[in-house]
Parts: structure tokens; sequence; C-alpha cells
């Protein structure tokens, strides 16, 4: 069984990440676990009676449970089983805790952030997932995306790096819900490969040899956002994904200012694998 973390505020960003995950996953046994994380500052904490408190968790309790029978009805699927959770602590300490408690496969938010600005690549919780879980991969899914059978799957390397099978477990049981095909990006830099990064190329082919992959070396003639995107048009690509590794792309990314996460909005879903 498949167990799946969906953090939800009850936003339209969230029920859309939640109804792509259950059409992600109609033909895979899972249990979906629902949480939701209502932190309050120590500040107004102090201003509340302990009455008005409990019936704050009390109200979040009842709009979980009202989520998880919309759900039922909308996702007629004997297959899948859910549960809610409710914590009054921060969100990414709650995932945390869920992950480790009920051995979390997949973490799935969406990527629009609470006040909805365009210019935001990811909002500041899917941000700060991405940075804080260690253990799990997220998957983040723009605003409003319609659920397409992922037959390509991206996975974007400098080869810098050395991919171990744990890392690539996650790409590969992605790959084996509906056997999609995998193909790997590679940014040229310069103009060829050194040893370390020949080594980790043919690692990665051995560890890909039982799917259908491609490699794809992409003339480094725009920023890497620009690339990113031209591969995923002209591949058809239905899910990105990258590793995480501390400075990489994605960390570099998350620590850009504003203004220049303009270029890197991202039309599909995004699944950060950690290292």
């Amino acid at each position: 069984m498949t167990n799946i973390l969906l953090p939800t505020d009850f936003s339209e960003n969230a029920w859309s990440a939640i109804i792509y995950t259950l059409k992600l996953y109609k033909n895979e046994t899972c249990r979906f676990y629902l949480l939701n994380s209502a932190k309050l500052k120590a500040s107004r904490m102090a201003s509340f009676s302990n009455k008005l408190l409990t019936t704050m968790q009390e109200n979040a309790k009842n709009d979980l449970l009202h989520l998880k029978e919309r759900i039922e009805k909308t996702n007629a699927n004997n297959n899948h089983e859910f549960e809610v959770i409710m914590s009054i602590g921060s969100l990414d300490d709650a995932i945390e805790a869920c992950v480790a408690k009920y051995s979390i496969d997949l973490i799935v938010m969406g990527t629009k952030g609470a006040t909805g600005a365009k210019e935001i690549l990811f909002g500041s919780n899917t941000s700060k997932i991405f940075k804080k879980v260690k253990n799990c991969p997220v998957l983040a899914v723009p605003n409003n995306y319609e659920f397409v059978v992922p037959n390509q799957i991206g996975f974007s390397s400098d080869f810098n790096r050395f991919c171990d099978a744990k890392e690539l477990h996650y790409l590969k049981k992605l790959a084996d819900l509906y056997n999609s095909k995998i193909r790997v990006m590679h940014i040229n830099e310069k103009e060829r490969l050194d040893e370390n990064q020949e080594n980790n190329a043919d690692i990665l082919k051995q560890y890909l040899k039982a799917y259908e992959h491609s490699f794809h070396w992409i003339p480094n003639y725009a920023s890497k956002a620009t690339s990113i995107h031209d591969f995923i048009d002209e591949l058809g690509i239905d899910i990105l994904a990258m590793i995480n590794y501390s400075h990489s792309f994605i960390d570099s990314m998350l620590r850009e200012p504003v203004i220049k996460k303009i270029a890197f909005h991202l039309k599909v879903p995004f699944l950060v694998i950690p290292e």
C-alpha cells in the first residue's frame, strides 16, 4: 500500500492537487492522509481561552471530515482509503511528524501561495517543505492543472553527483504507475563532460536500463529556466523530476529574489526527490 500525505488549507488550489493525485494513483492501493495545520502565534494564543481553542480545533477537524466526505463522493474508488489529521503546530513540523509516524511515501501539495501572486513560483509553505523534508519526495502540482497520463517523465541532472538507488527508486516508482518513458535532460555548461560526470551518466544509464529512456543534451543558449521550459515543451513532458541536492538548481532557485522566479513558472507537476 502507498501512503500519501495531502496537506490542505481547504483552498481550491489544495483541492486541485488532491484531485490530480487521486487520478494519478487511481489504479493503486493507497491510504491518503488529509492534513490541516493551523498554527497560532503565541501572542494570539495567550488571548484565547482553552474553550475557544478547543472549539477552533473541532471546527478544523469537522472541515477535514467534510473534505474527506467530499473526496469519497467524488472519488468512488475501492483502492483508496482516507484518514484525517489535525495539527496546531507549524505545517512543516506537522508534515515531518506525519512522514515518520505514518511511513509516508509521497507528499503532494499545490504550488500556489496564499497571496496568489503570479510572480512567485512556489508558495511559502511549498518552498519550506522542499527545504525541510529530507526523507520523502514532494510532488508540487500547478494550480488548476488538469490530469493527463504521465507518458513522459523528465529528469534533469548535471551529472556532477552520483545518483544512488534510493534516490532513483522514487523516480522509478512514478514511472511504474503508467509505464512512463524517462527523458534525462542535461544542460551543456561545458563543451564536454568531465570524467566524474561521464561515470555518473554511465551509472544512471545502468540504473534505468529496465525502463524506456533517452538522454538529451541541451545547449547552454539561455537561462536554465528557459532551457527546462523548452525541454518540457519539445518532448511533451508530463512530470518534471529533480533531486534536491545542496547548492543544486532547485536550492538556488528557492533562494533567488522573487523577481527572478518569474521565468520559471512550471506548467507541469514537479517531483522534488530528497538526496
